[in-house]
């Protein structure tokens, strides 16, 4: 230990003036502890940690000590499990925990699309029949399940409809994705259906004047460009996807070019880099080009069209991260500072951070700031070396996308493997290909389009920008379509990504040789994820769906029917089956399992056998033989979420829940929120 005090205050010396780029990554540290926690911490819990943590960079601030740095790394994880609780809290609304049948009337507030293709909406000042306001949800979001629908839903339009409401679903087994927590900080308090043709209740007043505006011109863009590459084109200008059909959408992810429609750091970037050269070549040809600083008023020009373009794109989290970054850049510019530099992205991931900490658990964030930081340290490293890119401008240029692609596509892969359950195995070649095409042609075409809108020119520019998105979509329909396109991959340990994360950070962010220890946990996590193993019986919330893993992969005990879940079971998985061929192992299964559905089944069941596991979405009657076996109907599966089961060489069945994973929290705990 004396050894360790007396090296540790020369070790941290080091690094003096290189240690900002950590704060964000403790204050991550702190905000995904919040989040890994079974128990909702008290309110005096939180205010203690926001308290202590104040003092301790107060402290830092003052003091001289070689281990102020080392107070300032645990001062910024309290503060980041504060921030989070408290963003948590302040986001609260009623959740309804009960299926609701009546009218639903609200303003539209978000129309998208389910992953079923249905069109969606989401409506805020909601009412809901012999509901009190104290327990109505602030937002619900509906799918449209209609055939002929005479109302065609617009930003602001208040409607009514009769519709099937719950609460948001949990996660579909033990330790997957919780929704219920991402529709907590979407401040979805019920999520549903309707069948039943929307209503027109009050026209759309004068708020909501930036969406309405976003519509209109996704209309207008989509006149110009009908069908596939409009869809593309407004999905580019405006953030909105809700014409682009699956099969589109999903050539794109098996190509690796979805990020293209995400309106993120690449979009903002090349928008404000265009607008940024054209101001600074239009004012160099003028006479204030010798007298005014124009490469600052290039900037802040670029500046006001990056937060327009923020507005117009409706101001996500993903489009806000992208704004940030450029802000931080651009505005570097306008006071001579480095414009590109890892201090400037670390500002930039504080400040999303303390804006929307629950953004620390979602693939935009990791894979945004991940490809950021890799890009900016390889090409710093690149800069302050010897070893640069070639100096002929065609070949430099090459060289960057090449490498600019390669490195980003390397920092996003654990994580896109991770969350996606794939690779695409061609999505180098098809980002080399599509890429550039979006800086050279699509971006400044999209700009002149929307420049010559309030003219009704708009078409000049969106006829070549559809030039450059149909490329685009005839590259990713194309590899879509070739063998060994998409390759699946296993959902890894929960503890995985955050070791790659942070074994990779220190290896970045390090200066002097023992960054190259960082790689340890990045071994460690590699080997977690090879041994990684699939629960071998899985069962859906509500009884309603069964898989079984067998030594062709997982068993399904329908073919038909709750969709999403066996898509979610079977990606994780990484088998690459599709819902009927999992159906079709389910005879070849090892376990005696009997799934019951509906009443008719029920009312059918002649009993049990000696070890049988009867799984029912219905309640049970009493049958002879009862005690010799496992049975987990209605009654017993209800409140325990998803399922996962194991059996011991005894023959005893262990079963973990869904809910004791998740733990007693806001979002998914009634009474957690009345106690707080």
């Amino acid at each position: 230990m004396a050894r360790v005090r007396d090296v540790l205050p020369d070790m941290l010396l080091a690094q003096r003036g290189t240690l900002f780029p950590f704060v964000p990554v403790f204050l991550g540290v702190g905000i995904g502890l919040y989040f890994s926690l079974r128990v909702e911490p008290p309110i005096w819990v939180l205010a203690t940690c926001a308290a202590s943590g104040l003092l301790a960079l107060v402290w830092h601030l003052r003091s001289r000590s070689a281990f102020a740095p080392l107070i300032c790394a645990l001062a910024m994880v309290a503060l980041g499990l504060a921030l989070a609780g408290t963003r948590a809290h302040h986001v609260a609304g009623a959740v309804i925990d009960w299926r609701y049948y009546g009218p639903v009337t609200g303003r539209v507030v978000a129309i998208d699309r389910s992953a079923s293709d249905a069109l969606r909406i989401t409506l805020d000042n909601v009412w809901l029949t012999d509901v009190p306001l104290s327990e109505t949800p602030d937002r619900v979001r509906l799918s449209i399940h209609v055939k002929t629908q005479s109302l065609t839903p617009e930003p602001g339009m208040t409607i009514m409809t009769t519709a099937h409401l719950g609460p948001p679903g949990g996660a579909v087994e033990p330790g997957g994705f919780d929704f219920r927590r991402h529709a907590w900080f979407l401040r979805l308090g019920a999520v549903g259906y309707t069948r039943v043709p929307l209503v027109l209740w009050e026209e759309a007043g004068r708020d909501r004047l930036v969406f309405r505006t976003r519509m209109a011109i996704s209309q207008r863009v989509q006149e110009a460009l009908p069908g596939d590459t409009g869809a593309f084109a407004t999905a580019i200008i405006t953030g909105d996807r809700s014409a682009i059909p699956q099969p589109v959408l999903q050539a794109l992810r098996d190509t690796n070019l979805a990020h293209l429609l995400a309106i993120s750091g690449l979009h903002m970037g090349l928008v404000s880099a265009f607008v940024f050269a054209v101001l600074r070549l239009g004012l160099l040809l003028t006479p204030v080009g010798l007298r005014w600083p124009i490469k600052k008023i290039a900037a802040g020009g670029a500046l006001v069209v990056a937060a327009i373009y923020l507005a117009l794109s409706g101001g996500n989290v993903a489009t806000e991260r992208a704004f940030v970054m450029v802000a931080m850049m651009l505005f570097a510019v306008m006071v001579d500072r480095r414009a590109i530099s890892l201090r400037a992205v670390a500002l930039a991931a504080l400040i999303v951070l303390v804006l929307r900490p629950e953004a620390l658990m979602g693939p935009g964030f990791q894979m945004s700031f991940s490809a950021t930081t890799a890009l900016v340290a390889i090409f710093s490293a690149l800069r302050d070396s010897r070893h640069d890119l070639p100096r002929h401008r065609l070949l430099r240029g090459a060289a960057s996308v090449l490498m600019s692609s390669a490195v980003a596509g390397a920092a996003t892969a654990p994580f896109a493997m991770a969350h996606f359950n794939q690779i695409a195995q061609f999505g180098l070649i098809a980002n080399l290909a599509t890429v550039p095409l979006m800086g050279l042609l699509v971006i400044p075409a999209a700009v002149l389009g929307i420049l010559l809108m309030p003219l009704g020119l708009e078409s000049i520019g969106l006829t070549l920008m559809g030039l450059g998105l149909d490329w685009i979509l005839g590259v990713a329909q194309a590899m879509a379509g070739w063998t060994g396109a998409v390759r699946p991959v296993m959902t890894p340990d929960p503890a995985v990504l955050p070791l790659i994360a942070l074994g990779c950070l220190f290896v970045v962010l390090w200066q002097g040789r023992l960054r190259w220890f960082g790689l340890a946990p990045v071994l460690l996590a590699t080997m977690l994820w090879s041994r990684a193993e699939r629960p071998p019986i899985l069962v859906a919330e509500d009884g309603a769906l069964v898989g079984v893993m067998t030594t062709h992969g997982r068993a399904l005990s329908r073919d038909t029917g709750a969709g999403f879940i066996a898509g979610v079971w079977l990606e994780n998985d990484g088998q690459g089956l599709d819902q009927p061929a999992a159906a079709a192992l389910w005879d070849k299964t090892a376990f005696p399992i009997r799934h019951i559905r509906g009443k008719r089944e029920a009312a059918a069941f002649e009993g049990c056998t000696e070890g049988l596991l009867v799984i029912a979405n219905t309640d049970l009657p009493d049958r002879p033989g009862a005690a010799t076996c496992t049975v987990l109907d209605a009654a017993t599966l209800a409140g325990l979420g998803s399922l996962s089961l194991t059996r011991d060489d005894t023959g005893n069945w262990h079963m973990e829940k869904a809910r004791d994973r998740s733990g007693a929290r806001l979002w998914n705990d009634k009474t957690v929120r009345s106690s707080q």
